[in-house]
Parts: structure tokens; sequence; C-alpha cells
């Protein structure tokens, strides 16, 4: 292979250029008069990422100028003429050139005169190493190294690691704790000393050396046996080699003291079986008494009762008080627990603030006492740092056989007992009922179907007109959601919206209510038949964040101004939040929607509530014009609920109105407008609109009120 040479250049040391050729790594000859690059490699073209031509001629400072090459070169300079040996002596050290890539390489760089020792030089060589896979090994190894070291310190066992020649490259501080190693032996980092340390605390120091001699021997060889110590220590000594990319480059030891562990296992263990906090049973171990209670009464033939116990409102004294506090009251709640307990009952904590008790022998009657003496011994007054308050907790109770052959379905009716108890009132306790999970199969039946409906389109809207008490004018209509599923056949409202409050389907059944019904809306609009619509707000749908912009939407979807729509909200959502709720009442407000409160006198509303709040109209319940006119105390509400709303200057509309008795007696006090059976029932769409298209030329338009129930 030819040499690139300068075309210009002498054709001097031919046999030097051969040199070049069979070095194996970049090199160049440099002219020592010129100090230009005479000829180049091409180990050292593909090392610079250059071509020929633009290294040829090319000064030689130029192409590595650290201070130090650049300073050889002067001297070299200097010397160029000069009749004898007088230039730089050899150059040998690490530098790094720039390739032009821009990529930093490093390199072992040797800088000589070729010639006579006596003579001028006859050309400079420059040989390079490259260095670049070295240092990265090297980074890997020390980046390997940083990683060994954390994982080091992150185990409880003592680590030491070295090379195959023995020489220790890490070790852990648990390692320096296990042999007591003094400090000055780890800042000074003296492997002779720290392994003459190890030799002299060990029982046997001659069978310790030799067995270390046979293991250094045996790269390959993982190894494990116990050491004694002079302090009376036993140590598990296990080590193993290392290997880097295949090949073994050290060994790992590791060192573990086993009466340590012997006692560790033993928390361990007392861990896993019981409470930190009180000392009681924990959940596994209560499960695994449980089995084992189940498994001696169905042998025996007996029973036993399980109680399930949540302390109530417990988050609030965490809240309030701090979690110190909390812990005292289970701490103590645990040492009344314990006062119910005949001899071989149990009691566990199974979570936060939840409590177990296993009573054995115990069927119905038993179980009732036991229950009694629970909610009675929690129910006495607490104090804490002076603070003196009553704690009271729901119990649920399953009993075996009755309820379940095992610990699982045991707990699990337990659990669901202990929720009705809540659900109950708190402070009380219930028995677990068969049909009470049949409901809750039945409500996640209805959960799936209704999700299933929405999906398929199967819901549906009728309306039932609303009439002008004093005119006896239609003036607008109730939307009532129906559902026919293939199934179940048609499902009333009051099943299903429960469910759906309950799961948060309701904000998906409400949205589609929305957009119906103002779709329906914007066509009897765009048939000359105007009708503002009212829509019920569940208080999940009302809460969520996008719902003023979800109502901003389907008004401008279907091009229907805010004044045709109306709300209807339960009194709940106003108390829960009542400044978030005004905020965003005023919103819907500035929208120019009207507002709505369904079903007046049943929730929590205040007159400051109504005061503050832009409502434009009151509902008053069926349940409150069922009795009317002959039930006195119905009169009496419904004639304070339309007083209130006349000095609130709110129109007021009675539902379920069915008799001519009840519309007349509305109309003398001064109601609006009532909707019900004794004008008609909720009619489909179709049917709606012929029955009130007579009288469509009124100046009165119709509204439409929207109802999710």
């Amino acid at each position: 292979m030819n040499l690139p040479t300068v075309p210009d250049a002498p054709p001097a040391l031919p046999g030097w250029r051969d040199l070049l050729n069979a070095l194996g790594e970049p090199a160049w000859l440099v002219e020592p008069l010129s100090l230009q690059v005479l000829a180049v490699n091409t180990e050292a073209l593909a090392l610079l990422g250059l071509a020929a031509v633009a290294v040829l001629g090319q000064p030689a400072d130029g192409l590595i100028a650290t201070p130090e090459d650049l300073a050889w070169w002067d001297e070299a300079r200097a010397a160029a003429g000069l009749p004898a040996r007088q230039g730089p002596g050899t150059l040998l050290s690490d530098t790094a050139l720039v390739d032009a890539g821009g990529r930093l390489v490093q390199v072992t760089r040797r800088l000589c005169a070729l010639g006579p020792a006596d003579a001028p030089p006859r050309a400079y060589l420059a040989v390079l190493h490259d260095r670049s896979a070295a240092q990265r090994e090297a980074d890997e190894r020390e980046l390997l190294l940083s990683e060994l070291q954390a994982t080091l310190e992150s185990t409880a066992d003592g680590i030491l690691v070295t090379d195959l020649a023995g020489r220790i490259r890490a070790f852990n501080r648990r390692f320096a704790q296990i042999w007591g190693l003094p400090d000055s032996l780890l800042t000074e980092r003296q492997d002779d000393a720290v392994y003459d340390w190890m030799r002299r605390s060990v029982v046997d120091p001659e069978a310790y050396t030799r067995r270390l001699a046979q293991i250094h021997e045996a790269t390959l060889l993982q190894a494990s046996e116990r050491i004694t110590l002079h302090s009376g220590q036993v140590l598990e000594r296990v080590t193993q080699p290392q290997n880097c990319r295949g090949r073994p480059c050290g060994r790992v030891w590791s060192f573990r003291d086993h009466t340590d562990l012997v006692s560790a296992g033993q928390r361990i263990e007392a861990l896993s079986s019981t409470d930190a906090l009180t000392g009681l049973f924990n959940r596994r171990q209560m499960t695994q008494a449980i089995t084992d209670a189940i498994r001696q009464a169905r042998r025996s033939a007996g029973t036993l009762a399980l109680l399930l116990l949540d302390l109530d409102r417990f988050k609030q004294i965490n809240d309030s008080l701090g979690h110190a506090v909390g812990d005292r009251v289970l701490l103590d709640c645990a040492d009344r627990l314990k006062t119910c307990l005949r001899q071989g009952d149990l009691v566990a904590r199974v979570g936060g603030d939840q409590f177990a008790l296993l009573v054995h022998e115990a069927d119905s009657r038993g179980a009732e006492a036991a229950a009694r003496r629970v909610l009675d011994a929690v129910s006495h007054p607490c104090s804490v740092e002076g603070l003196q308050f009553t704690l009271t907790c729901s119990v649920g109770v399953a009993l075996f056989p009755a309820d379940g052959g095992d610990a699982e379905t045991l707990v699990r009716h337990a659990e669901s007992a202990m929720q009705r108890a809540k659900q109950g009132g708190r402070g009380c306790f219930r028995f677990h009922q068969a049909h009470h999970d049949a409901d809750m199969r039945q409500r996640m039946r209805l959960d799936h179907a209704m999700r299933q409906a929405l999906a398929s389109q199967r819901f549906r809207l009728h309306y039932q007109p609303q009439i002008d008490l004093k005119t006896g004018n239609v003036v607008g209509a109730e939307a009532l959601i129906r559902w026919r599923d293939p199934e179940l056949g048609e499902v009333s409202p009051g099943q299903f919206i429960p469910v759906a409050e309950e799961t948060g389907f309701i904000i998906a059944i409400g949205d589609w209510v929305l957009e119906q019904a103002v779709r329906q809306a914007a066509r009897w609009r765009d048939d000359g038949f105007a009708v503002p619509v009212s829509v019920n707000v569940s208080a999940l749908q009302f809460q969520q964040a996008d719902f003023i912009d979800r109502v901003a939407s389907v008004l401008r979807e279907h091009n229907l101004a805010g004044a045709l729509l109306e709300l209807e909200l339960t009194e709940s959502i106003l108390v829960h939040d009542a400044n978030d709720a005004l905020a965003r009442l005023s919103q819907l407000s500035q929208l120019g929607v009207r507002l709505a409160i369904d079903d007046f006198g049943t929730g929590y509303s205040s007159l400051a509530y109504l005061k503050r709040f832009p409502i434009d109209r009151l509902k008053i319940d069926r349940s409150f014009v069922k009795g009317l006119p002959a039930d006195e105390s119905d009169a009496a509400i419904v004639r304070a609920i339309v007083q209130l709303a006349q000095a609130l200057a709110m129109k007021v509309i009675a539902e379920g109105v069915e008799t001519e008795p009840q519309r007349a007696f509305l109309l003398e006090l001064g109601c609006d407008e009532f909707q019900g059976f004794l004008y008609a029932p909720a009619l489909d769409a179709l049917s709606f609109e012929e029955r009130v298209r007579p009288a469509r030329g009124r100046r009165n338009r119709p509204r439409l009120s929207l109802v999710v129930r």
C-alpha cells in the first residue's frame, strides 16, 4: 500500500515510510526543517477523521495543540538547521486531540526524532495509541464501582470486594462494624493491616489463612462457611467470583452475624404476626387464627362468631388532634377490647382504625352479647391530653357455619355487615344478611346494564306538562328519563338513579339528558314552538370542574339562548360548599341560565342561602302535596313555602297534583304552577307536542323542565 506523502517533498526516508505502514497504530512523519507533515498512515487518517490532503503539508503542531506539544515543537523549530542533535528529547504522555467531527479522542502520544544521535534529525515521528476504548472501560468500571458502593451500603450484610490479587476495591460500613475495624485502618486503606486485623480476630487464624489461600487459588470457587471470632460472634462468610465481560475480575465477600440473624428472625416473626402499635394480632395472624378455629369447630360441630368493628369518625381525630393523639386513642381502644374477651377469644387490629374479635363457641345470642360489650366498652369517655370526648364504633357480625365456611368468606360478610351498621347511623351492630349480598349483586348487574343502555341508546325522555294555575295554560314540561332493558324490562328511575349516583355514572347520564333535552328544545324552537329548558342537576354532576363549560358548550352547539335553559338543583348542593356554589351559580347566571331548587323542603336550605343565591323558582315536593288539603301539616308547610317564594320574588310550582281539591287549594294559596296526573302523565315528545300545539299562539311560551330521577 502506498503511503500518502507531500507531493513536492523529496523522496526521502523510504524505509521509514514502510515503517509507518507496519506500525499498526496511527502515526505520521514530520519534515525536520519546515515541521510539516511529510507522510501519514491510514490508521492516523481514520483516527483524525481526515483525508490525506487535509493532513499532508500541514504544520505538525496543528494536529495536537496542547501546551506540552506546542512547547516540544517550539524546541524542534529552534533546533532546525543546527549541525548536531540539539532538539527536544522524546515526549511520551497521555493527551487528547479533536477529530474532524469535534469528538475528543483520548490518546497516548510519543514524539521522537529519527536519525543518528550525533546528527541533525532526518525526520520526526509521531505515534499515537488510541485510549478511547480503555477510557470507556475505565469509566464503566468507575460507574460500576459507584453503583456497587451504593448497593453495598444498602444491604444489611458486611460486604468486601477485592480484585483477583486480593487487593481491596470496596467495602461497606457494615463490614467495618462486624469486624470492629478501627477508623485508622479504614482511612489509611492499608490492605495488609485490614487482613491482619481480620486474621487476629478469628479463633483459628491458621485454618482461616489456609482457607483464604485455597479460595484465592480457585478463581471460580463459590464458598460458604462459618467463622468464629474471639468476641463470641459467629459469622457466616459467603464468597463468589465477580465477573467482568464474562471473565473473573475479582471476588465478593459477604459477612453475616448469625447471632443477630437469629434474634432478627424472631423479631421479624413477631412483626409478621402482631400489630406494631398495639401489640395485638394483625390481619394476617387473625386470618390464620380464624382458619384454625373453623377447622376445630368443624371437627367438633361447634360455632364461632367474627366481629369486625370500625371506629366512627376516627379520621376527624387524626385531622384535628394529630396522629400522635390518634395512636393513643387506638392503644386505649385496644385495651378496652381486651376486656371484652372471654378465655380463648382473640382480638386483632386489622386496619388503620379497624379491629376484629374472634369469639369461640358463640351462636347469634352469644355474638350479640359480645357486640354489645364492645359497643359499651368503646363508648366510655376518652381523655387524652386534657381533652375529653366519646368514641363510637360500628360492628359487623358473621357466624360460622351459617355465614361462611372459610376465613375469607366470614371476613367479607362481616365487612358487609359493618358497612350496613355505618349506613344505619353508626354506633350500632348488624348481623350479616344473605339478601343484602343478593342486593349488592343486583346493583352490580344493574350498573352494568345501565352502562350498556347508555352505549346502546336505550334511554329515552318523556315530558309531563306544567300548568299555570291562574290561566290553566300549559307553560312548560318536565322531562323524565325512561329505560326499557331487553332483559330487565322497564326499569324505574327510582331503581337505577340511586345506583348511578353511588357509582358516579350519574355524571354520564346527566350529560346525556342535558344534551337530549336541549336538542329537543332546539327542534321545537326551529319548528316555531319555543320551549325554555329546565335541567335537574345531581350534586356530583354540579361539582365537576368542567360543568359550567359543559352547559355553555351544549347551548352553543344547538344555538340555544341561555334564557331558554333552567337548571334545577337539590338543596344539598347549596350547603355542600356555599362559596363555591355561589361562584358557580353566578357563572351560570351570567350565561343567562335560570336556576331553580327542586323538591324544596326536603333538604337543608336556609333563608340565608336563598337570599344569596340567584334562584328563580322553588319546586314543592310531591310528598307535601299528597295530603292536601286535608292534612294540616302538609297545608302549613306548603303555605309557608309559597309565602317564602313570594317574599323572595320567586316563582313556585307544585308537583304531584292529582286531584281537583289539591289544585284549588294551591290556587287559593297563591301557588303559580302545578304538574301531575290531574292534567296529564308523562308523554313522549310527539304526544306532548300534539297536546300542547293548540296553544302555540299564546304569548306565554311553555317551559321545559328536565329532572333526572
